[in-house]
């Protein structure tokens, strides 16, 4: 008698990939004033810091399109957790062995990073190809994930610091690190199946001549920069905006705006069978702009706290939406559409806060003119989608 696979081994191991990625991509920034008292590292370097993780995120995203069909899934989402393993504790270790302390850092940073961005292309494929029904929620579930990551990590590093003292991070960073290695073990053993059987999957040429792959690209570019663009700036915002600390502002900022993502995606996960993914997107796309407006626009604080939060709520299915629609038109797409995918979204998660800054800046550091730009990629979203209801309303004419 066969024994029946065990695809909730896989889930888990997953939504543990994803917690991971939680953990490279938010408990870091929390250190950042820790490492300028510590080793004297200034902010024009700091500043360095998050460009490298994303930097190398888009790399990996770009490589991965020819090596992990080679290499094979099951080794590398494996290196996936060892490296994000080894960046952690290299973040607890390599700045006081090496002469300069920043190098470590940087060093740290693009080990996790490397991993970080191996789970982003690999995980939602994985999860694709497994025999689960309901596609479109359980990637929504999956990616939810991300969400109680990154509030599991907020909140615990906080309360660490609160009860031991920020001075001891290196023994945090060493008990975040248990997370990836232990999921490295999971990944070793779980089941895993082909997204697309051999020789079948769309070659890239292929890939890059279909108008819908760039319709996608475009909703991918779009939906990473109306998460990030909020997110980002969410504690800078909420500091202005209420005239709070810096603890109160990340649990009110990021830390809400997470939750609210993360209830967005659970939400959508059970009840995606009743619900139509794209006319869904659409009407969250609207309330993001809403959000939005509501940020930079109100002159009351716990308005513009409100639209910040709600904002989480409006983006929560915004990616892995795309990708279950890029799934559903093109099933032959194979694992370079979900790194070319990948890479889209961290663009458009690189280039939007980086905007919001920079406008902000040529307006005297007022932050709330640069949400207000920011709201250029919801617009755009909401345009690529109702091109794509319209061509969905007419593929069902014919």
């Amino acid at each position: 008698m066969t024994k029946q696979k065990n695809y909730k081994k896989t889930l888990i191991a997953c939504y543990l990939g994803f917690v991971t990625q939680a953990i490279s991509a938010n408990f870091t920034p929390l250190l950042f004033l820790t490492f300028k008292n510590t080793y004297g590292i200034g902010f024009e370097k700091i500043a360095l810091i998050p460009m490298v993780f994303y930097l190398t995120q888009l790399l990996i995203d770009l490589a991965a399109t020819k090596f992990v069909d080679k290499i094979g899934y099951r080794t590398c989402v494996v290196s996936s957790q060892v490296l994000s393993a080894a960046g952690l504790v290299s973040m607890a270790i390599l700045p006081e062995l090496l002469p300069v302390s920043f190098a470590g850092i940087l060093i740290a940073v693009i080990l996790y990073a490397m991993g970080s961005g191996l789970i982003e292309v690999l995980v939602s494929p994985i999860v694709e190809a497994c025999p689960f029904e309901n596609k479109d929620g359980m990637m929504s579930l999956l990616h939810s994930f991300y969400c109680w990551g990154a509030v599991g990590v907020i909140l615990g590093s906080t309360l660490f610091f609160t009860v031991f003292g920020v001075e001891n991070w290196k023994i945090l960073t060493m008990i975040w690190a248990v997370v990836p290695l232990y999921n490295a073990f999971n990944f070793i053993s779980c089941p895993m199946e082909r997204l697309v059987e051999d020789g079948k999957s769309m070659r890239i040429s292929q890939l890059l001549r279909l108008p819908l792959f760039w319709l996608m690209i475009l909703l991918m570019v779009c939906s990473g920069a109306s998460e990030a663009s909020m997110a980002q700036w969410a504690s800078s915002f909420t500091e202005s905006a209420m005239g709070v600390s810096k603890t109160v502002g990340d649990l009110a900022g990021p830390c809400l705006f997470a939750v609210f993502m993360g209830i967005s995606r659970i939400v959508y996960g059970k009840m995606s069978e009743k619900l139509d993914l794209t006319k869904t997107m659409l009407a969250c796309g609207v309330l993001c702009v809403i959000c939005y407006l509501m940020a930079s626009l109100s002159s009351t604080p716990m308005i513009g706290l409100a639209g910040c939060a709600l904002c989480g709520l409006s983006v929560g299915i915004m990616w892995p939406g795309t990708i279950s629609i890029s799934s559903q038109k093109c099933p032959r797409g194979g694992t370079a559409m979900f790194a070319f995918l990948a890479l889209a979204g961290d663009l458009g998660a690189t280039i939007s806060p980086a905007m919001v800054g920079n406008i902000s800046n040529m307006f005297g550091g007022n932050l709330k003119v640069g949400l207000f730009a920011a709201t250029v990629f919801p617009l755009i979203l909401i345009v690529a989608l109702a091109v794509q209801l319209k061509g969905k309303r007419k593929e069902k004419t014919a």
